[in-house]
């Protein structure tokens, strides 16, 4: 078995982020968004792994190597332009060979045990095996129509008129079948080689495509309201894991002052100066901490210095300073960033803003 997993998308939605780096390498509780992926295929005994990058592959193979710090073997295929998801198994042909595959969208994330998911796969063997889940605007997903023995009758790619309400969701099993169903399938209306209309292709040509039925937490991490919805269900997740592992505070990192409740994952040279942080949370490398509260639910980066700073619910990447700002709630905050108070003009904000960004101040 061999996973393949699609990384070539430019993230458009997330920009001015993403100008600067993949939006698969945008840090979730404290790693990308694409090593999450990576390690569940890995937690399903999947090791053997292609990697389909577009534009910002050079980014991704220098975040992610060859793989052996992971666990995983690594196998980077360039697609030249986004010809839609069918598109990444054609050009994937030779490294996908004559095996069965997962394929996996590198910017979903599910809470599930994928091993688990993939049982169904393994036990009846069908030429395509999809994972769906109910959602309340399927015109806006594929979505499967699916009999009461999870037998698929039909697909379809965002139908104006659904015929059902489970969308697919991003991971999808597949048999050596599909590499004659991408072959076959024209060009669709968008002008991409559509993975719905390969598995419909089998599915005209009288081949058996089941789904199993997805009841947890999915999400297309492509907006930042994906990104922080994500961020809490992993740190939720971590929450046992931390419970488990010894405290990484050394003497000198939390002074007499400072508190530390609930589960977080304080990285190492992190100082903590009169301060307080409520996990779950994780704390990056090299942060600096004072007069400061960091609420349940954050992850900041690394080389971060707040001072005199509140936030929660909130992801920071690296090198942040906060300096005299609370009340930051909701937000996710670029490489860097500089936000600080100006106490000279009370109610008066000076911003420097990049494009397509978005902010919300308030009254």
């Amino acid at each position: 078995m061999k996973a393949l997993v699609l990384s070539g998308g430019m993230g458009t939605r997330l920009r001015p982020l993403t100008h600067s780096m993949p939006k698969q390498l945008v840090p979730i509780a404290g790693k990308p968004v694409l090593v999450h992926c990576l390690d569940r295929i890995r937690d399903a005994g999947i090791t053997d792994i292609g990697i389909v990058v577009g534009e910002r592959a050079k980014e991704i193979e220098a975040a992610l190597g060859d793989g052996s710090q992971l666990g995983v073997r690594l196998t980077y295929i360039q697609q030249e332009a986004p010809f839609g998801l069918a598109h990444c198994v054609l050009i994937a042909r030779e490294f996908l060979a004559e095996d069965d595959f997962v394929m996996y969208l590198g910017d979903n994330v599910l809470d599930a045990d994928l091993g688990a998911l993939m049982e169904p796969f393994l036990t009846h063997r069908p030429a395509a095996q999809l994972v769906v889940t109910k959602v309340p605007n399927p015109s806006e997903s594929g979505v499967a129509e699916v009999d009461a023995g999870g037998v698929v009758l039909r697909v379809e790619e965002k139908p104006a008129r659904p015929r059902s309400d489970l969308a697919m969701v991003g991971v999808y099993f597949f048999t050596p079948a599909v590499h004659r169903a991408v072959r076959e399938i024209p060009l669709s209306w968008r002008n991409e080689w559509e993975i719905t209309d390969a598995i419909q292709w089998l599915l005209d040509d009288g081949q058996e495509v089941r789904a199993s039925v997805h009841d947890g937490f999915w999400k297309d991490t492509g907006r930042v309201e994906g990104i922080l919805d994500s961020n809490r269900v992993l740190l939720d997740e971590l929450a046992g894991e931390l419970a488990e592992e010894p405290s990484e505070l050394e003497a000198g990192v939390l002074d007499g002052e400072s508190t530390v409740t609930g589960p977080v994952r304080i990285g190492p040279g992190v100082r903590l100066i009169r301060s307080h942080v409520v996990g779950p949370a994780v704390i990056g490398a090299g942060t600096v901490i004072e007069d400061s509260r960091v609420g349940p639910y954050t992850a900041l980066g690394e080389r971060c210095v707040l001072r005199r700073a509140g936030i929660e619910d909130s992801i920071t990447l690296d090198g942040v300073e906060v300096d005299g700002v609370t009340g930051i709630r909701e937000s996710l905050i670029g490489k860097a960033a500089q936000i600080t108070q100006r106490p000279s003009e009370p109610g008066v904000n000076r911003l420097v803003v990049g494009d397509h960004t978005r902010m919300e101040v308030g009254a």
